[in-house]
C-alpha cells in the first residue's frame, strides 16, 4: 500500500501513533496545518480520511468516526512503533529478571523494525516532537543493548556497528564510551584513545564542553588497563561512574530480616513511599484500557505522563488504576508510588494542600518543616521529585483545580487519576473512558468470584446475571458477594429477584457494597433542571436518545439542547454514543442507570407531568417527520393530518438535522417503534396514528415495509378501541398504499369504502382525495383481473367509469388542497390507464401534466416514476426512441437515489426498448445489470424473468 505524500501521510501518521484511540479532528487539523488552517480544513480532513479508508481496506484496518474525531482500528502489533515499544518493554522486564542475553536479542529484534528516521518525509511541526521522541527511544534502546552485549563479550562484532552509530550521533557520549571499550577489548587500545580525543575536540568546538563522567571514566580505564574493561569484578567503578559494559555482581541478600526497598535500591535519594493499595486479586479484562493507560504514562519523554480514567459509578475505575499502577511500579517508577483518595463523591473532598502535606510527610519531610502555604508545599513537592521516577495515583478526583497542584515537574514521573468528571483541562493529559465489561469478561469475573463450577452448572443463569447487572463490575461483585454468602442459593434465584426493575437496585446491595449510593452521590450534585432532565429521560425506551428529546421532555427552548444533557454526561449518568447531523449529541442510558432514573422520576413527577412530557416528546417527533416529508415531497403532501399537539425543536437545529431527510430516517429508524410504543402506553391516540402516517412514505421509499407493518399493528388496536374514525381511516389508507399485499382485493375495497365514508362525514378533503385515488388504483387492477376471468363487458364498463370518476374527484380535491404530489400521482395513474385502454392522446397529455407537477416538487423519485410512465406510454405508441430517452433519464434519477430495485426495473424495461429499436446486442448488458440488481434485493421471480429474456435473446446475439 502506497500512501501519497502530504496531508494523507500526515493524517495516517497521527492516527497510527494513537492506534485504537480517538484522535480529535482539531488535533488532525493542528497536525496538518499548525496554527493557520484554511477555512476548508475540516472538509479536507474528511476527504483525506475517505481516501485513506479506500487505501486501508485491503489491509483490514478501518478508520472509524467517533466523537470528537476518528479512530484507526487495527491490531496494535500491526504498527512498527508499537511492536518496537512492546519488545523494548519486554526486554526491560527480562533485564530486571537477569535474563540479559534474551533481552539483548529482543532489543536487536526491536531495532530491526526501524527502516530509517522516524516519520521520515512527513512535514508536520506537530509531529516533529514525536519523531524526536521516537528517535531518542530508539537510540536509548540501542545503547542499552550495546551495554549488555559488551558485558556478554560480543565486542568483536560490535565495533563496526558502534562506529557507524557514532558517526550518525557524534555528540552521544554513551556511544563513544561503548566504542572505546569494544576497541580496547579487541586489542585496539590506540584507536580507543583516539575516539576519546576526537570526541573531546568535537564537544569543545561545537558546545564548549568537556566530556562527561562516563566518557572520562572510559578514558581512564583504557589508560590504566582497568580490570573492569575486561569484564572482571574487582574494579567495577572508575571515578564514581560505572564503566559501560562492565559485569557487576549482585549484592548479597540480607539474611534473617525483611527489607523494604529504599533509595539505595532504586536509585533515588531520601525516604521513598510505596503507598499503593492492594491490587484486586480477581481483576479481569480491560486489556485495551490498560494498554492505553500505559501508553499515556510512558510515551512522554519530555513531560509528565498524565492518564485520567473516566467512567460511571461502579465501572471499575479505581480497580483498573491500581492494577495498572502495580504493573508499572517496579520497572517504570522504582523510586516510589504515592496514593490518595481525593473523595470527590463524598461531602468533603480532600483539599490539595492536605494531599501535599501527606505526600511530603511520606517523602520524609518532618511535619514542622512542611510549609503552611499551598503553593510552597507544591514547590517543595516538585523539588523532591525532580530527580526521581515516582507514580502518583489520585483516586476519585473532583476537579482540575484539585489535581493541578499535585502534578510533579519531573519528566520521569507519572500521574494516574480516576474521576467521574471529565477532567479535560489537565495539561498533557489523556482521558480514557471505561465502559461496562464485555459479556465474556463479565462471565469470567463471575467465574473467578463464584467459582467456575457454579457458573458452568448454570450457564444461562450466569448470562442472565451479566445482563441484569448491566455488566458493571461493582454490580457483578455485589451479586457474587450475595451468592457467596448464601451458597445454597441457585444463580437462577437471584436472577428472578433482579427481574423486577422496581427492586433491582435494592437487590444490588450487600454490606458496604451498594450501587445506588454511587449514583446518588453524582445525582445529588445536580441543579433542579439537571435533576428533572435526568428523571424524565427515564421515560424513554429507545436504543438512543437525541439531545432534543431532553428539551422536549422538560419543555425547554434553548438553541442547543445538548446543554441540558451535558451535566448528566459529565458525571457519567448518561452516555454519549454519537453526534447527529446538527452537531448535537446522541445519548444512551446504561440499563441500571435507567432504573435509577425511574426511581427519581417517581419521586419528582406526577402522572400528569409524565403524560405531558411524553406528549411533547411525541409531538417533537411529529414535527421532525412532517418537515422531513415536506423536504422530500416539496410540501405537506400525501398524508392525512390530525389534531395531535406538536412540539417544535429549535429551528436552526431542525434545519441542520434534516438537511438530508433520508439519512436522518436511516439514523433514527430503530427509534420509531419505541416512540409509537410510548404513545400507546400513555394513551396518546392521535399521536399514535399520526406517527405511523408521518413515517409511512419515508419507510415505503426505503423498502422498510416490515417496519411500517409493525408500527401500523401497534397503533391500530388503540385507535380502534378509542373509536377514532379519522385515525382509523388514515391507517387504512397507509395500509392500502404501503401494505396492500397483506389483504385480498375484496377486503381492501371494503376497508377503503368504509374509510371514504368516514372521511366524507368528517369533512376531511385531503383524506378523501387520498382514499379515492387508492380506491381507483384498486379498481383498475380489478378490471385487469376481470378481463382475464371473463367479467361481462357491462360490468367492466361500469367499474371503469367509476374508477375514472374517482380519479377526477381526487384530482379536484388535491388541487383544492394544493397537494401537487397527490395531483401528479393521480394524473400518472389516470394517464397510464387511458393509454392502456386506447386513449393514447388523452393518456399522454395526463402524463405530461404529471411530469410538470413532479418537476415542480423537486422530488427526484417522483420525477423518475413519471418519466418511466411516460416512457412506457410512448413505447406503447411505437415511439421507441423517445421512450429510450425517457427511461434513460429515469434511470439516472434512481441511480442517484441509490434505489437498486428501481434501477433493476428500469434496466429491464430499457432492454425491451433496445430490442424494439432493433439493437438487441445493446439489450444484453442492460438485462445483465438488471438481473444482478434483482438478485441484490432478493427479487428471485423478477431475476428469473430477466434470465429468461437473456436466454431467449441469446440466438439473436450470437
Amino acid at each position: 500500500m502506497r500512501v501519497p505524500p502530504g496531508r494523507q501521510q500526515i493524517v495516517l501518521a497521527a492516527l497510527a501513533l494513537s492506534i485504537n484511540r480517538v484522535v480529535s479532528t482539531d488535533h488532525l487539523i493542528e497536525t496538518v496545518w499548525g496554527g493557520d488552517p484554511p477555512d476548508t480544513a475540516r472538509t479536507q480532513i474528511q476527504i483525506c480520511l475517505s481516501r485513506l479508508r479506500r487505501l486501508l481496506e485491503p489491509t483490514g484496518a478501518r478508520v472509524v468516526t467517533q466523537s470528537p474525531g476518528y479512530r484507526l482500528d487495527a491490531p496494535a502489533d500491526g504498527i512498527d512503533v508499537r511492536r518496537f515499544e512492546t519488545q523494548v518493554r519486554t526486554a526491560e522486564r527480562l533485564i530486571m529478571e537477569g535474563q540479559d542475553a534474551e533481552a539483548a536479542d529482543l532489543l536487536r529484534a526491536a531495532d530491526a523494525w526501524w527502516r530509517g528516521p522516524a516519520l521520515a518525509g512527513i512535514d508536520s511541526d506537530a509531529l516533529r516532537g514525536t519523531a524526536t521522541r521516537l528517535e531518542e527511544e530508539r537510540i536509548s534502546a540501542v545503547e542499552t543493548r550495546l551495554r549488555i552485549e559488551l558485558a556478554l563479550g560480543r565486542h568483536d562484532r560490535l565495533v563496526p556497528e558502534i562506529t557507524a552509530l557514532v558517526q550518525a550521533h557524534p555528540l552521544r557520549e554513551a556511544l563513544q564510551a561503548r566504542l572505546m571499550i569494544a576497541l580496547y577489548r579487541s586489542g585496539r587500545q590506540t584507536e580507543a584513545l583516539e575516539v576519546y580525543r576526537t570526541a573531546r575536540r568535537r564537544l569543545a568546538d561545537d558546545l564548549g564542553l568537556e566530556p562527561g563522567p562516563e566518557l572520562r571514566a572510559a578514558e581512564q580505564a583504557v589508560l590504566t588497563g582497568s580490570a573492569a574493561l575486561t569484564g572482571t569484578p574487582d574494579d567495577q567503578h572508575i571515578t564514581g561512574a560505572a564503566v559501560p559494559g562492565a559485569v557487576t555482581e549482585p549484592a548479597p541478600a540480607d539474611q534473617g530480616e525483611d527489607r523494604t526497598p529504599g533509595p539505595a535500591d532504586r536509585g533515588g535519594s531520601g525516604p521513598t513511599a510505596f503507598q499503593l493499595p492492594t491490587a484486586t486479586a480477581d481483576f479481569v479484562g480491560r486489556e485495551e484500557t490498560i494498554a492505553a493507560t500505559r501508553g499515556a504514562l510512558l510515551d512522554r519523554v519530555d513531560s509528565v505522563g498524565v492518564a485520567v480514567l473516566l467512567g460511571r459509578p461502579g465501572v471499575g475505575k479505581s480497580a483498573t488504576a491500581v492494577e495498572v499502577a502495580h504493573q508499572l511500579a517496579d520497572t517504570h517508577f522504582p523510586d516510589g508510588q504515592l496514593y490518595c483518595d481525593l473523595r470527590a463523591t463524598q461531602q468533603a473532598p480532600v483539599a490539595p494542600a492536605e494531599v501535599l502535606r501527606r505526600f511530603l510527610r511520606a517523602l520524609g519531610v518532618p511535619n514542622p518543616v512542611v510549609p503552611v502555604d499551598e503553593d510552597e508545599r507544591a514547590a517543595m513537592f516538585r523539588g523532591l521529585l525532580a530527580d526521581r521516577r515516582v507514580l502518583i495515583v489520585l483516586d476519585d478526583a473532583a476537579t482540575e483545580s484539585q489535581v493541578l497542584p499535585l502534578l510533579p515537574g519531573s519528566a520521569g514521573c507519572g500521574v494516574l487519576v480516576t474521576s467521574r468528571a471529565r477532567l479535560t483541562g489537565l495539561p498533557g493529559s489523556s482521558c480514557i473512558e471505561l465502559d461496562v465489561l464485555t459479556v465474556p469478561t463479565a462471565l469470567r469475573l463471575l467465574a473467578q468470584t463464584l467459582g467456575r463450577d457454579r457458573v458452568d452448572n448454570e450457564p444461562e443463569a450466569a448470562l442472565a446475571l451479566a445482563h441484569a447487572t448491566g455488566r458493571l463490575p461493582l454490580a457483578l461483585r455485589i451479586v457474587a458477594a450475595r451468592l457467596n454468602a448464601r451458597t445454597h442459593w441457585p444463580l437462577a434465584g437471584l436472577v428472578n429477584r433482579l427481574a423486577d426493575e422496581r427492586r433491582r437496585l435494592d437487590e444490588l446491595s450487600h454490606g458496604d457494597l451498594t450501587l445506588r449510593a454511587g449514583m446518588a452521590l453524582a445525582y445529588d450534585g445536580f441543579d433542579p433542571t439537571a435533576a428533572r432532565t435526568f428523571a424524565l429521560l427515564g421515560l424513554l425506551e429507545g436504543p438512543t436518545i437525541p439531545a432534543w428529546a431532553a428539551a422536549a421532555l422538560v419543555d425547554d427552548d434553548r438553541p442547543f439542547p445538548s446543554d441540558l444533557t451535558e451535566p448528566l454526561v459529565d458525571v457519567h449518568l448518561l452516555d454519549v454514543v454519537g453526534v447527529d447531523a446538527a452537531g448535537e449529541t446522541v445519548h444512551r442510558f446504561q440499563e441500571l442507570v435507567r432504573v435509577f432514573a425511574r426511581e427519581k422520576l417517581a419521586e419528582l413527577t406526577t402522572d400528569a407531568d409524565r403524560r405531558a412530557a411524553v406528549e411533547r416528546f411525541c409531538g417533537g417527533w411529529l414535527t421532525l417527520l412532517a418537515e422531513a416529508n415536506r423536504r422530500l415531497l416539496g410540501g405537506d403532501h400525501l398524508q392525512i393530518a390530525g389534531p395531535a399537539r406538536r412540539w417544535d425543536p429549535p429551528a436552526r437545529f431542525v434545519e441542520q438535522l434534516l438537511a438530508d431527510p433520508v439519512a436522518w430516517l436511516e439514523s433514527e429508524r430503530n427509534a420509531l417503534r419505541p416512540v409509537v410504543e410510548i404513545a400507546v402506553r400513555y394513551g396518546l391516540v392521535d399521536h399514535c396514528w399520526e406517527l405511523v402516517v408521518r413515517s409511512a412514505i419515508l419507510l415505503e421509499r426505503r423498502g422498510y415495509l416490515s417496519d411500517l407493518a409493525d408500527l401500523h399493528d401497534l397503533a391500530a388496536p388503540v385507535v380502534q378501541d378509542a373509536g377514532n374514525r379519522l385515525g382509523m381511516a388514515a391507517l387504512v389508507e397507509v395500509a392500502n398504499s404501503g401494505l396492500r399485499d397483506r389483504y385480498d382485493t375484496g377486503t381492501r375495497r371494503r376497508q377503503l369504502t368504509a374509510a371514504l365514508r368516514d372521511l366524507e362525514e368528517l369533512g376531511h378533503r385531503e383524506g378523501q382525495a387520498l382514499v379515492r385515488r387508492e380506491l381507483a388504483h384498486l379498481m383498475f387492477g380489478e378490471l385487469t383481473t376481470a378481463d382475464a376471468t371473463g367479467a361481462s363487458a357491462a360490468e367492466r364498463m361500469a367499474d371503469e367509469r367509476a374508477a375514472f370518476e374517482l380519479c377526477a374527484q381526487a384530482l379536484a380535491d388535491f388541487a383544492a388542497e394544493g397537494d401537487r404530489a397527490g395531483q401528479w400521482r393521480t394524473l400518472m395513474l389516470q394517464g397510464r390507464e387511458r393509454v392502456r385502454r386506447g386513449d393514447h392522446d388523452g393518456g399522454r397529455a395526463d402524463l405530461r401534466r404529471a411530469l410538470e407537477l413532479a418537476d415542480g416538487t423537486g422530488d427526484r423519485r417522483a420525477i423518475a416514476q413519471v418519466l418511466r410512465a411516460v416512457g412506457l406510454a410512448e413505447l406503447a405508441d411505437g415511439l421507441a426512441d423517445s421512450a429510450a430517452d425517457r427511461l434513460t433519464a429515469a434511470l439516472d434519477h434512481v441511480v442517484a437515489l441509490r434505489d437498486p430495485l428501481g434501477e433493476a426495473i428500469i434496466l429491464q424495461e430499457l432492454g425491451v426498448v433496445r430490442v424494439r429499436q432493433g439493437r438487441s446486442a445493446d439489450a444484453v448488458p442492460l438485462w445483465r445489470r438488471s438481473r444482478d440488481r434483482f438478485g441484490e434485493v432478493r427479487q428471485d421471480s423478477a431475476r428469473a424473468r430477466v434470465e429468461a429474456q437473456l436466454a431467449a435473446l441469446a440466438p439473436a446475439t450470437d
